[in-house]
């Protein structure tokens, strides 16, 4: 899979949910030697996504002058599609 496809599976279920315009980075990066590094996960990335890549995935939504929210998950490409390496559940929390 190509990065530029990873990231259109993200944009089409954020805009799906009638967020897609909040959407405004990519969905993610690699995880290396480097903070942000190949293969990115991005509209315009020509990277292609292969077997042992380590990846974020990163999807995020931005509601201009009130809040935001940013989910990451790190996981690892492989020959079949993914492993999730991270697994904080995605459930609501309310502090206080």
């Amino acid at each position: 899979m190509a990065g530029r496809d990873a990231d259109a599976v993200a944009r089409e279920r954020i805009a799906a949910a009638g967020y897609g315009e909040e959407f405004e980075h990519g969905l993610g990066h690699g995880v290396g030697l480097e903070v942000h590094e190949g293969p990115r996960l991005s509209p315009t990335s020509d990277d292609e996504l292969t077997a042992g890549n380590v990846v974020t995935v990163e999807p995020s939504v931005y509601l201009s002058g009130r809040r935001g929210v940013r989910v990451e998950d790190l996981a690892a490409v492989t020959e079949d599609g993914c492993e999730v390496l991270s697994g904080f559940p995605k459930t609501l929390v309310t502090l206080g």
